[in-house]
């Protein structure tokens, strides 16, 4: 059978003490909060937040074990070993995404998670200036090319546009809330929510409501 980590949540998760968590009482849980270069695999009951602008966040959880983590990383690719930012921490490495990527795969099957488990959502790679070359589009098929590369499928994924994200992931679901927020860069209420669901019960990927 498989399970988590032996060292236990509360020790695994001591090597991810950078990240910032608070109790958010709108909707009664707390969230840990990444930054760009940041990857961070939720205990119990927590959910992930982040926001993006052209940086994409990959959500990975093993469905069997109900675990699991998301990154934020900013360019696509550089060489780099996953060993010398464990932890999580924001290295200069982990904000590339084949670094990303890898450290937060690694990082979930040494805590008992299962390739053939595994499922994904992306989120992000917005053109937010127009002024400037479009570093989300590579972001973007960076990401689709990893997981297909990996044998991965991408169960749902909110990519592209010229908005940033306010992004929310409850790993024990799976569910990925997207606010899709004004250009301006003042982080409020969004115009459109979108939600990325797990397909099941008959309802779609993406629901916007």
């Amino acid at each position: 059978m498989d399970r988590p980590d032996e060292r236990g949540g509360s020790a695994a998760q001591s090597d991810f003490a950078h990240i910032q968590r608070h109790f958010d009482v709108r909707i009664n849980a707390t969230v840990a909060i990444l930054h760009p270069g940041d990857y961070y695999i939720g205990a119990p009951g927590e959910l992930l937040g982040t926001v993006l602008g052209s940086c994409v966040a990959a959500c990975i959880r093993d469905a069997r074990l109900a675990i699991g983590g998301m990154n934020h990383f900013m360019l696509p690719t550089q060489q780099g070993d996953c060993a010398a930012g464990a932890g999580g921490s924001a290295w200069p490495a982990t904000r590339f995404g084949d670094v990303a990527m890898r450290c937060l795969l690694d990082e979930l099957l040494r805590r008992g998670a299962r390739h053939v488990n595994l499922e994904v959502k992306l989120v992000g790679g917005a053109k937010v200036l127009d002024a400037l070359s479009d570093v989300g589009a590579r972001n973007i098929q960076f990401a689709r090319d990893y997981v297909r590369s990996c044998g991965l499928t991408v169960l749902g994924e909110d990519l592209g546009d010229r908005y940033p994200r306010k992004v929310l992931y409850d790993p024990a679901r799976g569910a990925v809330r997207v606010k899709r927020l004004p250009r301006s860069g003042q982080y409020q209420l969004a115009e459109q929510v979108r939600y990325l669901r797990t397909p099941g019960r008959g309802a779609p990927e993406i629901e916007s409501f």
